[in-house]
């Protein structure tokens, strides 16, 4: 008998905070092999939580290495989809300075004030609103005001994507959904760095800039594969509805932030746009895409954590609870606010402290929640559709699987055709997507997304 011949698949790395995917595509993007880790944090000079990216590098190497060995599978090419507003900072010898310092590190007020006395409010130019260490290029100006020995050591700084590829490649590179995503650092205006980095020679750190369709034929153990350059998880998850769809839509991603992303809205963000928390996030041919974002997988961990303890059910218990209309109607008539969130502000609604005792039940309490929730959501989609003529939505990512959020959102959008996915794999099929030449249509939605579509609720509409 012949050698098995091996199936042909692109390989992805998927690097989300709290799941580290990996996964074989087809030519088809069918999937044809996953597998899922986590990784436990470690803790930064300062004792505050951050990926361990030592172990990262591991199991990625691990990973990619059992594969390339396979008698089953024949990588062609390999790409990298990570979450955003992470750098990566490394010597003239490749080597790591400092570590990954987390998003959600507090930034010293002094440094905040410092910079906004010498460059004023950059973050309409920007597309950012003003968030601390989310805006990459602000880690970058604390280094440089904090730390100027590390400072000073800098080669390159990689954002998390380009590292990953550059563990692959040695090839130290930028690209612009990476640098598009509320990093400060790019001015939508003139389709280059802000001002203030040149002042600061901030841009001297980063190493040139590249398309996120780029890849480079590199022999990896003998064997030739096309590495891609990596891109932006919110980025490469919309990348699938822009090949496919080609009337006006608005994507709504949900994970640990709900990011309404909206790729036919390319006017100027004004300031008004950015009070109301609109951001732009960037294509990968450097077009802007107005957006707006919330922490809401993040809250809703947190909240159900103390509706666990507070009521006596195990963690797992949200997941087992369907949506039920007569406790909807009994909640849905008071507009204020029942949970004092802690990582999203709500304006003048905010309740200082979530008392838990007002409801009769977990349930009670799970569908206030998803009420309190989804009047957020609902506010941030409205502004990321602004004037734009959109008639669909579509949904996609780990809030498809939460019955309550899905029948609320085909209730409080029934004017528009909206649609959920039953893919969890957005951000990865885009990753594989952007570097190949393959064309795409409606039918690959529905076949490979499995769209299901919503409505509004009759015994809502009827109350």
């Amino acid at each position: 008998m012949g050698a098995q011949v091996k199936q042909k698949v692109t390989a992805v790395f998927d690097v989300g905070k709290t799941n580290k995917k990996f996964f074989l595509f087809d030519t088809k993007y069918r999937t044809v092999y996953k597998e899922y880790t986590s990784i436990r944090e470690i803790v930064d000079e300062d004792g505050f939580p951050t990926e361990d990216i030592f172990a990262l590098q591991d199991w990625i190497k691990s990973v990619f290495n059992k594969i390339v060995l396979s008698d089953l599978f024949d990588i062609k090419s390999v790409n990298f989809s990570t979450y955003g507003a992470s750098f990566i900072h490394l010597d003239e010898n490749g080597e790591i300075l400092t570590p990954l310092y987390n998003y959600l590190k507090p930034i010293p007020s002094k440094i905040i004030d410092e910079f906004k006395k010498n460059y004023g409010d950059v973050s309409a130019e920007t597309g950012t609103p003003e968030s601390g260490m989310l805006n990459s290029g602000m880690q970058l100006y604390w280094l440089k005001k904090c730390q100027p020995e590390v400072f000073k050591k800098i080669k390159y700084s990689l954002h998390f994507p380009q590292y990953i590829s550059y563990l692959f490649t040695g090839i130290p590179l930028s690209e612009y959904t990476s640098l598009g995503c509320h990093t400060g650092l790019w001015d939508y205006n003139k389709q280059d760095y802000h001002s203030w980095v040149y002042k600061e020679d901030i841009n001297m750190k980063l190493p040139p800039i590249v398309s996120a369709q780029t890849s480079l034929n590199t022999v990896y153990q003998e064997k030739k594969i096309r590495i891609g350059v990596g891109i932006h998880d919110s980025s490469a998850a919309l990348l699938p509805f822009i090949y496919s769809e080609k009337q006006p839509f608005l994507l709504v991603s949900t994970g640990t932030w709900s990011i309404s992303l909206n790729p036919f809205n390319t006017e100027k963000l004004s300031k008004k746009d950015i009070q109301n928390n609109c951001l732009n996030y960037m294509k990968v041919d450097g077009g802007r895409v107005k957006a707006t974002r919330f922490f809401m997988g993040n809250e809703y961990s947190l909240q159900v954590k103390k509706l666990s303890a507070f009521f006596n059910q195990n963690l797992g218990f949200h997941k087992t609870i369907n949506f039920d209309s007569k406790l909807y109607l009994k909640l849905k008539n008071d507009r204020h606010f029942k949970f004092s969130f802690e990582q999203i502000s709500v304006g003048e609604n905010t309740v200082e402290i979530t008392d838990l005792a007002q409801f009769k039940s977990y349930n009670e309490a799970y569908h206030q929640l998803m009420i309190d929730l989804m009047r957020i959501q609902e506010i941030t989609i409205k502004n990321a559709i602004g004037d734009t003529k959109i008639n669909k939505i579509y949904i996609d990512g780990g809030f498809t699987d939460n019955d309550i959020f899905i029948k609320l959102m085909g209730h409080c959008f029934q004017n528009y055709k909206v649609r959920t996915t039953k893919s969890p794999l957005g951000s990865a099929i885009g990753a594989a997507m952007v570097i190949s030449k393959k064309e795409s249509n409606k039918k690959f939605l529905k076949k490979r997304y499995v769209m299901r579509k919503l409505s509004s609720l009759k015994i809502l509409n009827e109350s």
